[in-house]
């Protein structure tokens, strides 16, 4: 029987490494402060760009709050993946400061300036890495009015230039276009679209558009203060459009897939395709969704629209009673 199965109680397992089990053992050694376990993940991970993208955004998370990365960086300062690290913890740290001060609130343009800085470091020192560039179009958005639209192309062309499918370095641009950054709803949705059109069969980037519906749902439950009620949940989520948006990106993307499981770096973008089927009321995609997902959870961008647990209980309890 499967982890997970209703029998024994379906319970979601929201692990923040997604299953990989070798980003785990790293996160541990990050709390005792060793480094070593960094470097080892990072130099075996090679160029499998989605992996170390994955990798690299989760170990910055846990290394924001700790001096790990810069005893890696005392040990060997010309360590290509350890500059790599900074530039994403860097970036990380700078968005905590944003998220303590409040949304709104401008924080030290220095605190910006270093993480970009950080960010051209590591990717001089990795000239074919696309990590860098996504860190750097992410902490793009923290500057008041953004970067100038020449710069902010020609960062792009430098991240499509090394990983054209990126979905992460997508999603960062498409949340710099979104009207809770610099952008606009119309902005968002025609980056989306555009990148969905130009993907091939398996590619994720279809699912662009669904992270844009939750950007779009995110903006105007801001804007009602946090009450669901006031933005009209089932009429932002099931109407035609959002609909047949969903089955676009199934067809484009997951009928075209090749691979049978579901990765670490794509887990969170299956959540984001699965949420969107089960508020459309597609219940025949919904189901086989989250057959193919089992346990695996992400809280966003369930978290968004109510408990996450309940929700992804809920729906596994009506569309698969059997499993």
């Amino acid at each position: 029987m499967a982890r997970g199965s209703l029998r024994r109680g379906f319970t979601p397992d929201f692990d923040p490494d997604c299953g990989d089990l070798d980003l785990t053992s790293a996160r541990q050694d990050v709390v005792i402060g060793r480094w070593q376990g960094l470097r080892d993940l990072l130099g075996t991970t090679g160029r499998d760009w989605a992996a170390r993208g994955h990798r690299v955004r989760q170990l910055a998370q846990v290394c924001a709050g700790s001096s790990t990365v810069e005893s890696w960086l005392s040990a060997d300062v010309h360590s290509a993946d350890a500059l790599v690290l900074r530039a994403a913890t860097e970036t990380a740290r700078t968005f905590n400061v944003a998220i303590a001060a409040g949304r709104g609130v401008p924080i030290d343009q220095h605190r910006v300036d270093s993480a970009v800085l950080a960010c051209l470091t590591a990717a001089e020192a990795y000239p074919e890495d696309p990590t860098p560039w996504v860190s750097l179009i992410s902490v793009a958005r923290l500057y008041p009015s953004g970067v100038r639209r020449q710069e902010l192309g020609r960062w792009w062309d430098e991240l499509h230039g090394r990983d054209p499918y990126s979905i992460e370095g997508h999603l960062q641009v498409l949340h710099y276009y979104s009207a809770r950054w610099h952008g606009t709803h119309g902005l968002m949705y025609d980056f989306a679209r555009d990148a969905a059109g130009v993907a091939p069969p398996g590619c994720p980037l279809p699912v662009l558009v669904q992270y844009a519906r939750v950007e779009e749902y995110r903006f105007a439950l801001d804007a009602a203060q946090g009450r669901h009620s006031a933005v009209g949940l089932s009429q932002h989520w099931n109407h035609d459009g959002a609909a047949n948006d969903l089955r676009r990106t199934w067809q484009r993307w997951v009928m075209g897939r090749t691979e049978t499981g579901i990765a670490p770096a794509e887990l969170r973008d299956f959540n984001y395709l699965a949420h969107a089927a089960c508020t459309a009321g597609a219940r025949d995609i919904a189901g086989i969704l989250l057959g193919m997902l089992g346990s695996r959870a992400t809280r966003t961008p369930w978290s968004y629209t109510g408990d996450a647990e309940k929700q992804i209980t809920k729906w596994h309890k009506e569309l698969r009673p059997g499993a």
